[in-house]
């Protein structure tokens, strides 16, 4: 059992990684995510794998793996929290080079891994942010992947060919929202990009084929 402080989005957020943990007290509203095959209880509910709630003054149990972000509403000043994190964060294109991030206006945490899951921040400036449509990842590691939105609202999109008028899926993301895994079981995506609808941040959570427990 153990309840690990991740510092990768601080000063701004406070991240927590919950592993084998019977319950949890929850006080100041907070995103859950669930990393584990098995539910999340909450009350009568089950939280699912790579499922994500926003909870507040309630116990969780059954925690497997989870992540939690527990000040993510800390932050009236949004203007200023944005202009921060621009000087303090890293803009996409300088840390992977990757022709797509060129010019668009990403900045991101460093990566930071524990056992099979690899998870950073980002924040997207501009609406649109047009942050490029692809099918593989930076790296060119295969894996599960899910986004999760802390704040702001964004959306995921869908295409059925590397063209934004063959839009086909979106998912609506607000804080505390994850949307539903698009891969299949070979780490195959469609073409799919991170969308904003006002700006923002979200979360990447990135998790190895093998689902190997941390």
């Amino acid at each position: 059992m153990s309840i690990e402080l991740l510092g990768f989005a601080e000063p701004f957020f406070t991240v927590k990684y919950l592993l084998d943990e019977n319950e949890y007290e929850v006080a100041e509203k907070s995103i859950l995510v669930n990393l584990s095959e098995e539910p999340v209880r909450i009350q009568r509910q089950g939280i699912s794998f790579f499922q994500s709630v926003a909870v507040t003054q309630i116990k969780i149990h059954n925690i497997k793996r989870s992540l939690l972000i527990e000040d993510y509403e800390c932050n009236q000043d949004l203007d200023e929290l944005f202009r921060q994190i621009k000087e303090t964060w890293t803009l996409a294109y300088d840390a992977t080079k990757e022709e797509r991030h060129r010019g668009v206006a990403l900045w991101r945490t460093e990566k930071i891994r524990r056992g099979d899951v690899a998870v950073n921040m980002c924040y997207a400036d501009t609406v649109p942010l047009n942050v490029g449509l692809h099918k593989s990842h930076w790296g060119g590691e295969v894996f599960k992947e899910v986004h999760t939105q802390i704040v702001g609202l964004g959306k995921m999109q869908q295409y059925l060919h590397q063209d934004l008028e063959s839009l086909y899926l979106e998912e609506t993301m607000a804080p505390g929202g994850t949307h539903r895994p698009m891969y299949d079981e070979h780490g195959n995506y469609p073409w799919h990009q991170y969308e904003t609808i006002t700006a923002g941040i979200f979360m990447p959570i990135e998790m190895q084929l093998s689902n190997q427990p941390a």
